[in-house]
């Protein structure tokens, strides 16, 4: 009896017992939006979550988003990590996704780190007159009802090998797809083709709606520009560094080293080859991982050795090497999700 048969039995019990009723569902009182996943990993779920927050803050909504805070400090508490103003957490605090999110979403959206989100929605309302929560990675989160269950499968990886975990990166059984309203097969435009993948999601859930996203690089930024703005309120008028980062064009000129600690690497990297980035190297750290100063040592050290001139990160890294040196010139790539028959999705929400 392996490890994963007995997680499965225990899921399907859990689900069970929801779908009956027997444990109870709470209704947060303001239209709610679940995005999540199937999978463990990186599924490029996070740009879907500012890309659905904005589109409903364009519509005059006010946004919160409910997040457990993944890897931060104290999981127990809550953290109120941006007023929509300005953000009052650190990434410790907070955790690197949200304080990502609430970076990206200055002025947009409210950003909350509990594993209490229910809790945390009554005193959101309370305190900010929010019209609309985005629950993010709420799938198996089904305390909460939503009116819109949205689920991420990456083209690139899409079921994590069909396996449970701890043995795959299964969260669930494929048949519990059945749920979603919405599928979003992120990353498209990484994969050969996905037609059989389509073909599969329909037969799992004949009634979802199927949309196609992919990430495109909008700009490179220097790290010292990234951290200016994640300092600054949305009344502060403040100049633009002179450093703020290269254009795409000029980046795609320099030999570069990446790097980054997150759920799906090698989608970091091959977009940056995609849109015609010279990467020389990548380094790949853990998931969440936390930078230190000799990290940053090693990581210049194999720039060096590949004739790297310039460093990449994502946003998600970033956050965490505020207080580190650099001698080689770092950038963050900004990346931002697009997705096929917009008008229709946007509807949908």
């Amino acid at each position: 009896m392996s490890l994963s048969w007995i997680y499965s039995k225990i899921i399907g019990a859990r689900n069970m017992l929801y779908d009956r009723g027997a444990f109870e569902t709470f209704d947060l009182g303001a239209r709610t939006i679940s995005i999540g996943n199937i999978t463990a990993g990186g599924t490029g779920k996070t740009p879907l979550v500012a890309y659905v927050a904005e589109s409903l803050a364009a519509r005059e909504e006010k946004v919160c988003i409910l997040t457990r805070g993944y890897g931060r400090k104290n999981a127990h508490k809550r953290v109120l990590v941006s007023d929509g103003e300005q953000i009052l957490a650190r990434p410790e605090e907070a955790g690197d996704e949200p304080f990502e999110l609430a970076q990206k979403l200055l002025g947009k959206a409210v950003v909350i780190a509990d594993a209490d989100r229910v809790s945390a929605a009554e005193w959101a309302k309370r305190k900010f007159g929010v019209t609309a929560f985005v629950l993010d990675d709420g799938f198996q989160h089904r305390r909460v009802k939503r009116d819109i269950d949205l689920v991420c499968i990456d083209a690139t990886n899409p079921f994590g090998g069909g396996k449970m975990l701890p043995s795959g990166r299964l969260r669930e059984p494929l048949v519990n797809l059945n749920r979603a309203d919405i599928i979003v097969i992120t990353r498209a435009n990484q994969a050969e083709d996905i037609s059989n993948l389509k073909s599969q999601i329909s037969d799992l859930n004949a009634n979802a709606e199927i949309f196609e996203a992919k990430n495109d690089i909008v700009e490179t930024v220097s790290l010292k520009e990234f951290h200016a703005k994640t300092q600054r309120t949305q009344s502060e008028e403040k100049s633009v560094l002179d450093d703020a980062g290269l254009t795409k064009h000029a980046a795609k000129s320099k030999p570069a080293l990446a790097f980054c600690g997150i759920g799906n690497p090698e989608s970091f990297f091959e977009q940056l080859r995609t849109e015609n980035f010279s990467v020389a190297a990548a380094e790949t750290f853990r998931d969440h991982h936390i930078y230190t100063q000799q990290d940053v040592v090693s990581i210049e050290n194999q720039a060096h050795k590949n004739g790297a001139e310039i460093l990449f990160t994502t946003a998600k890294d970033a956050v965490k090497l505020l207080d580190l040196k650099f001698e080689i010139p770092c950038y963050v790539v900004e990346i931002k999700m697009n997705i096929d028959d917009a008008g229709t999705f946007l509807a949908m929400l």
